[in-house]
């Protein structure tokens, strides 16, 4: 995977390590900047309180509350948990220029933000992550 510029990941394993704890699928999408396909993914239209954590390393990245349905085949943010939750940098992969959403702590992939598509949410932004990227911590 290609490194962030300017910033440097808080949880670094090397390519075997990452290869040893996730699946393949998981491998593909988190270290390769896969994508899994639309409407399969697990929490595409959970809707269980609670935190969305990093699959790689266990950080917060999202909560329930800022998820929403926008129909698009993955789960649906608003807003990051938190301003350090995620890093955005340029995709200029497959043809297009998109904003690629990364874990702020181990830098895996997580999916792609997109604005101004007039979604009633409170950002206007949709944080369109892939499933297989996150974990649901359930709310006790």
């Amino acid at each position: 995977m290609k490194p962030v510029v300017g910033a440097t990941p808080r949880v670094v394993k090397s390519e075997q390590e990452w290869r040893q704890q996730l699946n393949p699928d998981e491998f593909a999408v988190l270290r390769q900047a896969g994508t899994e396909r639309p409407f399969t993914g697990e929490y595409t239209d959970t809707k269980t309180t609670g935190v969305y954590e990093c699959r790689a390393c266990g950080a917060e990245l999202f909560r329930s509350d800022t998820k929403f349905e926008s129909h698009c085949g993955w789960p649906s943010f608003y807003d990051p948990a938190d301003s350090d939750a995620v890093l955005l940098r340029e995709d200029r992969a497959m043809g297009m220029k998109r904003i690629e959403v990364l874990c702020g702590s181990c830098h895996s992939h997580l999916g792609h933000v997109f604005e101004g598509e007039g979604y009633p949410t409170p950002t206007d932004q949709r944080y369109c992550i892939n499933s297989i990227s996150l974990k649901l911590v359930p709310q006790s």
